[in-house]
């Protein structure tokens, strides 16, 4: 995973007491955490809260993750959770990368998200119009 992609929104984040092991450090599995909560950020950025898209019969789902750990985080470290997007047939993929504060790597990330409209998988184009924009 390269770093190469133009980014389309951030969002700075700040580790907390709860999310941290033994060690010291964040525990990878809240790297998860930080991506989707990035998504949902970015998604009601865009006008469209989970809730409105279910409501209207769209439910974008996880269909894959790919998580690459370069730089541990401790306690009350910073970071920026950066996004870019982009489509390949009916997947959306979620370019998203985590930075400290200076712009060193932290995790790089690739999300592949399917689109079901209606309880049924879709080949996304009701996504695709919601995120027409940035697309």
């Amino acid at each position: 995973m390269t770093n190469d992609c133009e980014y389309i929104f951030e969002l700075p984040i700040k580790v907390r007491d709860y999310e941290v092991d033994a060690e010291g450090i964040v525990n990878n599995a809240n790297y998860l955490h930080y991506l989707e909560h990035t998504r949902h950020e970015f998604c009601e950025q865009a006008g469209f809260t989970f809730r409105e898209m279910h409501a209207r019969g769209l439910d974008p789902v996880v269909s894959s993750i790919t998580v690459r750990y370069i730089k541990p985080l401790g306690l009350g470290d910073s970071m920026v959770s950066k996004l870019a997007l982009s489509r390949r047939g009916p997947v959306f993929v979620f370019r998203q990368d985590i930075f400290t504060p200076s712009g060193e790597p932290v995790v790089r990330a690739t999300v592949e998200i399917a689109s079901f409209c209606n309880g049924r998988l879709s080949r996304g184009e009701e996504l695709a119009e919601a995120f027409s924009k940035y697309l």
